[in-house]
């Protein structure tokens, strides 16, 4: 199976969803199959709408688990270490500045599992990562962006904490 989706994801990335994971299986899954137990023993399930509620429920949390399962089977680690320290890459982060003089943004750029775009962490798919990896300090790239073209100074690249 050559052509699988990888996902790319830095070792922490990977620990979380194994968390995740285990925490499905062994308390949201167990709470789930009560809920639907409970809610038989009401009778009639053709209107039991608390039946209905606990296998939608559960129907997303084994679609998770699949998910999160696909995902660790086929996770790419990245090795910070193989890639020039001024490089942006994914598990880097970059601090850049919108020419021609706005505020110097931060952000981690991570994997898609791992985006979190609040916290700082940009999925390597996003447009201004894309536009950003491979790059070095100092470069000056053009970003096209669903709002539009933004021209960037990488400022500083470094390996995540």
């Amino acid at each position: 199976m050559a052509d699988e989706k990888r996902y790319p994801m830095t070792l922490d990335g990977k620990q979380k969803l194994e968390e995740e994971l285990e925490t499905l299986k062994t308390e949201t899954r167990p709470q789930v199959i009560e809920r639907i137990k409970i809610a038989r023993s009401f009778g009639d399930l053709s209107e039991n709408s608390e039946y209905e509620s606990a296998k939608d429920e559960q129907s997303m949390v084994e679609s998770r688990i699949n998910t999160i399962e696909h995902m660790l089977h086929y996770a790419e680690i990245i090795d910070d270490e193989a890639i020039d320290s001024n490089e942006v890459s994914l598990g880097r982060v970059v601090e850049f500045q919108e020419l021609p003089d706005e505020e110097p943004e931060e952000y981690t750029i991570v994997g898609a599992a791992e985006a979190d775009p609040m916290s700082g962490k940009i999925s390597n798919d996003s447009p201004i990562a894309k536009g950003l990896l491979g790059k070095k300090v100092g470069d000056v790239v053009t970003i096209a962006t669903p709002g539009g073209d933004m021209k960037v100074k990488i400022l500083t690249v470094k390996s995540a904490e």
